[in-house]
C-alpha cells in the first residue's frame, strides 16, 4: 500500500455570535480536513485545528510542499512519513504553520493505518479504555452577560451530558472573574468537574491572587495562568505559591516544548494539542514524555481526536467538546456519527481509523480553497 494522493481543504464557518476568552475573540470555527488516498483504494477522512489566520496558507503547505516528500510511502509507517514530513521544518516558513500541516498529513495517516489494520487509532496507540469523562469549555466572555448566566450555562452543559466545564477566566481583574467562578460552582453543584483557563492573560501575582480567591471552590486545574514572555519560568515559580494544580501545553509546537515544561517543574497537567504540535505522532511521544514523570494529560479541543488519544494511555483524564452548535457548528453538523455522550462520559468510537465520516455537502459549502 503506498500513498498515492493528498489533498487539504480550508474550511471556515462564520459564527453567529462572537465568543472571547482572556486574550482572543472567536468570529469563526475553522479547520483543515486532509484526505490522503492510496492506491489501494483506501481514503483518510479527517479534520484538525482551529486556526483562523492561516487555513489556506496550511492547506497549501500540505499539498505542495509535504505531498511531494511522502507520496509512494506506506501509511502504516507512521514513523517514517512522519520523517519525511519533519524535512520542510529546518529550510523554510513559520513553524508553527509547518507543524500545523504536518499534524493534518500525520492525523490522515494514523486513520489510513486505522483502516488498513481494520482497528481504531484508539487500539493502535494503546487501547487503554474505551471510554473517558468529558468536559465542555464555556464561560465566555460576552457582552450583556450577567453572572448569574454562568450558573445557568453550567446546568445546560450537565443536561446535555458533560460532566465538567473549562471556564474562561482572565480578562478581568482576580476579584471580578471569582464571582463568575463562584456562579459556576454554585450553579453545577460540588460533583461537576470545573476547570480555569486563563488564556496567558495574568502576570503571576494577579495569578496567585486569582488561585487564593477560588481555593474554596474545588477548582480541579488552572490553565495557561501567566503571559507568555516569561510562562516556563513564572508557572514554575506559580506551583510553588498555589494548591490548584497547573495546566498548560497547547501553546507549544513540538514534544521538545513539552520536555522544556517538564524540565522546569511548571506544570502537573499537560494539554498539548495534536493539531497544533505534528499529529498523533509527536503527541504521543510527548504523552510518553509526561508519563515517565508522573504529568497527567488533557487535550486543547479537538475531541474526536483526543477521544481516541486520552482513553489510550493511562494517565489520560477527560477530553473537551464545544457543546453549543453556535461555539462549534464543525462538531454539530460535520460530523455525520459523532461518538455516544451521556452523564460526563464519552464512547471511544470502536470503527477503523479515527471512525470519522464527514458531511461532504457542508465541506464543500464552508471551504476557503
Amino acid at each position: 500500500m503506498k500513498i498515492d494522493k493528498v489533498e487539504a481543504i480550508a474550511i471556515e464557518v462564520p459564527l453567529p455570535k462572537p465568543f472571547a476568552g482572556a486574550t482572543y475573540t472567536v468570529p469563526t470555527r475553522n479547520t483543515i480536513v486532509t484526505r490522503i488516498y492510496t492506491d489501494d483504494g483506501l481514503v483518510s477522512e479527517v479534520y484538525n485545528g482551529d486556526n483562523r489566520k492561516c487555513g489556506p496558507e496550511v492547506a497549501r503547505i500540505v499539498m505542495e510542499d509535504i505531498a511531494p516528500l511522502i507520496l509512494g510511502l506506506n501509511p502504516v509507517c507512521h514513523e517514517k512519513v512522519w520523517e519525511h514530513a519533519f524535512k520542510i521544518t529546518t529550510p523554510q516558513g513559520d513553524r508553527k504553520y509547518l507543524m500545523e500541516a504536518i499534524a493534518c498529513v500525520d492525523t490522515a495517516v494514523w486513520d489510513l493505518k486505522g483502516k488498513a489494520l481494520g482497528c481504531s487509532v484508539n487500539k493502535l496507540m494503546g487501547g487503554y479504555r474505551q471510554r473517558i469523562p468529558i468536559t465542555a469549555t464555556g464561560g465566555y466572555y460576552q457582552e450583556g452577560r450577567s453572572v448569574e448566566s454562568f450558573g445557568e450555562e453550567m446546568q445546560w452543559l450537565i443536561s446535555v451530558g458533560m460532566g465538567g466545564c473549562k471556564f474562561k477566566v482572565g480578562g478581568l481583574s482576580p476579584e471580578e472573574d471569582y464571582e463568575r467562578v463562584a456562579s459556576a460552582r454554585e450553579g453545577a453543584g460540588p460533583n461537576f468537574i470545573l476547570g480555569c483557563d486563563a488564556n496567558q492573560g495574568w502576570t503571576i501575582d494577579e495569578a496567585t491572587r486569582f488561585a487564593e480567591l477560588v481555593e474554596p471552590l474545588d477548582i480541579t486545574w488552572f490553565e495557561e495562568p501567566v503571559r507568555w514572555q516569561d510562562d516556563v519560568c513564572s508557572m514554575a515559580e506559580l506551583r510553588k505559591r498555589i494548591s490548584i494544580p497547573i495546566n498548560a501545553g497547547q501553546s507549544e509546537m513540538t514534544s521538545w516544548g513539552v520536555r522544556r515544561l517538564l524540565d522546569a517543574g511548571a506544570v502537573d497537567i499537560v494539554n498539548f494539542d495534536m493539531s497544533h504540535g505534528g499529529g498523533p505522532t509527536e503527541w504521543l511521544r510527548a504523552a510518553t514524555m509526561c508519563g515517565s514523570v508522573g504529568v497527567k494529560l488533557l487535550h486543547h479541543e479537538e475531541t474526536h481526536l483526543a477521544v481516541h488519544a486520552l482513553a489510550a494511555i493511562p494517565h489520560g483524564l477527560y477530553t473537551d467538546c464545544f457543546p453549543d452548535p453556535e461555539r462549534d457548528p464543525i462538531w454539530d453538523k460535520m460530523i455525520m456519527n459523532r461518538p455516544n455522550i451521556c452523564d460526563g462520559w464519552i464512547d471511544v468510537p470502536q470503527g477503523p481509523g479515527f471512525d470519522i465520516e464527514l458531511d461532504w455537502d457542508a465541506v464543500q459549502r464552508y471551504r476557503t480553497n
